[in-house]
């Protein structure tokens, strides 16, 4: 997904000050628990842009959003500069940029996995095994769905490759072939 070339600069540049500072994972975590909050609660991104919300309440209402405590300073900076610069509204898709910034630098594929119903533990730890022979020595965040439409089996996203081994798949499958004859 292409954020914009603002969000992106400063992506970059919040990256190279994190991993100066030797807090780049932290600021990740961070920007993951804001990107979140900002998704759950759209009219986040509403306050952000709107300029009669006085900046101090905006950087709170960010640091509280993250998760952010009094020892994030390279955060703190991250949201005063923002702020300074007037570009406060684009902090989600800053924060969305770092998230791939950071992902491509330690080699760390999104993995979504969508089931008909809810996987138990020793299911989960079986698909995990599955990816995990896909991915080598990459690392990998799982989210899990469930959608009952799959009726059984599994779909597996990794970044932009998907698996589709649902029943509903193989029904639709079935359908074309036998359409085709």
């Amino acid at each position: 997904m292409d954020q914009g070339l603002i969000p992106r600069r400063y992506a970059k540049a919040l990256h190279v000050y994190a991993l100066e500072k030797g807090t780049d994972k932290r600021v990740y975590e961070l920007l993951k628990q804001l990107s979140m909050s900002m998704e759950q609660q759209p009219q986040l991104c509403h306050v952000m842009a709107n300029p009669y919300v006085p900046a101090q309440d905006k950087a709170r209402l960010l640091a509280t959003a993250s998760g952010a405590g009094n020892d994030d300073a390279v955060f703190a900076d991250f949201v005063s500069l923002l702020i300074k610069n007037r570009r406060i509204e684009f902090v989600r898709q800053i924060a969305l940029a770092y998230l791939d910034i950071y992902r491509k630098a330690n080699n760390i594929y999104l993995v979504d996995i969508t089931t008909a119903v809810s996987l138990d533990k020793e299911e989960e730890d079986k698909l995990h095994a599955v990816v995990q022979r896909q991915l080598g020595s990459a690392s990998a965040e799982y989210s899990y769905h469930t959608d009952p439409g799959l009726i059984g089996g599994f779909v597996i996203k990794i970044n932009s490759e998907r698996l589709d081994a649902s029943v509903s798949n193989e029904l639709k499958q079935l359908r074309f072939k036998l359409l085709s004859n």
